[in-house]
């Protein structure tokens, strides 16, 4: 498998993740495994079914974790510099239409967040503004249509 990139922020909270599962997560759904079986009649037990069945997403939640880590590259944005738009940068993109601002940071997929300005290196609009400069104009197709972004401000922090 390829590495995955990611900002060294999105792999520590990757691995507290991962850590809160494992130590606080997995020991309480354990007991609540127990407790459940303590009920009786593990057919017509929905305590236990439902303790089980998030047993499974913990399990598989924290499969998924261990392999992003094993091959997640950090990367440090505070290195770059510079107007060019590059994996880390936050750019702010003025909506060419509304003159509406919008910033984000361009970050790896799984740690992508867009209510939270993180927008995926993956995503079409993370595509577009790579390599592209401080003025330059982007065009991105989206459901409504194509948008038209002007990258007002380059940043690496």
């Amino acid at each position: 498998m390829d590495k995955i990139p990611m900002t060294q922020e999105g792999l520590t909270r990757l691995e507290e993740e991962m850590k809160r599962l494992k130590i606080e997560e997995r020991p309480a759904v354990i007991r609540a495994i127990a407790v459940a079986r303590e009920h009786g009649d593990l057919k017509e037990n929905a305590e236990y079914h439902a303790a089980r069945e998030k047993q499974s997403f913990i399990e598989g939640r924290l499969k998924e974790l261990e392999s992003v880590i094993s091959h997640a590259e950090a990367i440090d944005v505070s290195k770059f510099t510079g107007d060019v738009v590059r994996f880390g940068a936050t750019v702010m993109l003025a909506d060419e239409d509304t003159d509406e601002e919008a910033t984000y940071q361009i970050v790896g997929s799984h740690e992508s967040d867009i209510k939270a300005g993180k927008l995926s290196v993956t995503s079409p609009l993370g595509r577009a503004l790579i390599s592209k400069e401080l003025g330059d104009s982007v065009e991105v197709t989206t459901p409504k249509g194509a948008k038209s972004y002007e990258i007002v401000k380059v940043d690496y922090c």
